[in-house]
């Protein structure tokens, strides 16, 4: 190695020269020291290398700040879930690697500064909170990293319910299940939360806005989300709902009521359900109070329905209406009692009114529909005032079936005249003979046992003349007044030929007969 030459002259005059050697790059190697040793592990440990640049090995202080820097890359920006548990345990073992091998080197190896172990000690116990604070400032970037996420969790569930503003209940009930769920776990997971501390703001915008259909007045439209509202208790705790726990009873009672009452004015589907629930839900509420009037007036508006221009609707509305009201539950004794009186009347009058829609029916010539209204009225009422009129009416309409022109009038309970009229059954089936015109009935002939029936070609030639022998044929004589009375001759039994009508006009002086015959392949006749 060479050095500087440096030349004297001395007292003598002579001259020497020297060399002087050049300055190491570090230290020289001195004797051990332990406590130098652990200075320089120490300062190692604060991750920044110090204890290697303070003993000029500038590699491995690249080394360290290196691993550093990755450590700082890999775990900036603080995540909520912190640093994963593999990386910290790397980089530990990497530091105490680096304490280690630096305390081996210090042991021999002297430091640039500072010169004495004891003081290299305090530096590196003082660094130490290096990683201590840098610790505990990434614990707090964690923590608000934490809060972010909540908040944004927060957002996503508002993001949610307003999505859902405005939109039928039906397709939103999944997005409004998600954002209570989101809301009840910030609460619950996170009660400590800024996210957590914004959920009870929230959850009054989420009750307003699902049952916003109540402040819109769409009362019907309310009952399915109000009735949903009922049920988050189950999922969020009374004690975070405070007072909204209660929030949706009094506007889902005043729903059911107000939907339930439209549409039982208007006589549509539905009410009785509506009615139902609230006297089951709210048996003591004001509203479930109105539901007995309500009722009453739909009954009685009914009854009155069945005096107008469509009977027949009213009946039927009636019937309904007794059945549906009858349905209605009633914890209440007063409540009870009132509706079934209500659900008797509709049924009495529904029953009453049957006559007077077959009196409907058959003015507008629905003979059939006719008779089976008077025949069910007078089975449902054989001792009502309406009854003798009503079997007539029957009567007339049967017999209108087959000749119209005999419905033209309404009979009455009208009976006997002047003229004599004999009906004789010359068949074998026994028939029903009915009548109307000025007087209306019937009667039944049995059959005759030795009569047969007529080939229908023997009814052609004019010397045909029925109920002319000399059997004793079934008969009955019955007294009409002058005018037009039609006849309609019904046979009885499973093998018995069709029915045959006769219309007889009939004046005074007379005596008239009419004859019941069959005639092969054409049933029968008169």
């Amino acid at each position: 190695m060479s050095g500087d030459q440096y030349g004297v002259r001395d007292q003598d005059g002579w001259s020497h020269s020297y060399v002087v050697p050049p300055m190491p790059s570090a230290p020289p190697p001195g004797p051990a020291d332990g406590w130098r040793a652990v200075g320089v592990g120490l300062l190692n440990l604060s991750g920044l290398g110090l204890g290697y640049a303070l003993m000029r090995r500038p590699l491995l202080t690249l080394l360290c700040w290196a691993a550093t820097g990755l450590l700082l890359f890999s775990v900036l920006p603080a995540d909520p879930d912190g640093v994963p548990g593999a990386t910290l345990t790397v980089y530990g073992l990497f530091l105490l690697l680096a304490a280690a091998h630096g305390a081996f080197l210090g042991l021999r190896n002297r430091l640039v500064w500072p010169a004495k172990s004891p003081l290299a000690i305090a530096l590196g116990v003082l660094l130490l909170g290096v990683p201590v604070a840098s610790g505990l400032l990434y614990e707090t970037a964690r923590k608000e990293a934490v809060e972010e996420m909540l908040l944004d969790r927060l957002e996503k569930a508002d993001e949610l319910v307003d999505k859902a503003s405005g939109e039928s209940f039906s397709t939103t009930q999944s997005e409004y299940r998600r954002a209570l769920a989101a809301y009840d776990d910030l609460t619950t997971d996170h009660p400590d939360s800024r996210a957590a501390e914004k959920v009870p703001d929230r959850l009054k915008t989420f009750y307003t806005t699902v049952g916003a259909p109540y402040e819109q007045q769409e009362y019907c439209e309310a009952v399915a989300p109000l009735e949903y509202l009922r049920t988050v208790p189950r999922t969020v705790s009374k004690q975070d709902l405070g007072s909204l726990a209660a929030w949706p009873d009094d506007r889902l009672a005043t729903s059911l009521y107000e939907c339930a009452s439209d549409s039982l004015a208007a006589d549509t589907a539905g009410w009785q359900d509506q009615f139902g629930d609230l006297l089951t839900t709210f048996p003591d509420s004001d509203q479930a109070a109105k539901v007995e009037p309500d009722v009453k007036a739909a009954v009685d508006k009914a009854v009155k329905a069945v005096g107008g221009d469509d009977p027949c609707t009213a009946v039927d509305q009636l019937e309904t209406l007794g059945s549906q009201v009858k349905a209605l539950p009633g914890e209440k004794a007063g409540v009870a009692d009132a509706l079934a009186a209500a659900a008797g009347k509709a049924e009495d009058s529904a029953s009453a009114g049957v006559y007077t829609c077959g009196v409907d029916q058959y003015k507008d010539g629905e003979f059939a529909e006719a008779v089976t209204s008077m025949n069910d009225f007078v089975d449902a009422h054989k001792n009502h005032k309406n009854a003798p009129r009503a079997k007539k009416i029957a009567i007339a309409a049967e017999i209108a079936q087959e000749v119209p022109e005999a419905g033209k009038k309404l009979p009455t309970t009208r009976t006997g005249g002047s003229i004599s009229v004999t009906v004789k059954n010359d068949s074998p089936d026994e028939i029903q003979v009915m009548y109307t015109g000025p007087v209306t009935g019937t009667f039944t002939l049995k059959g005759c046992s030795t009569c047969t029936s007529y080939d229908w070609s023997s009814t052609l030639v004019s010397s045909f003349k029925p109920c002319s022998g000399n059997d004793k044929y079934p008969q009955r004589t019955i007294s009409l007044p002058v005018g037009t009375t039609y006849f309609l001759h019904k046979p009885k039994g499973d093998n018995a030929s069709s029915a045959a009508s006769d219309t007889a006009k009939l004046e005074s002086g007379y005596i008239y007969t009419e004859c019941a015959y069959v005639t092969s392949g054409y049933g029968l006749n008169s």
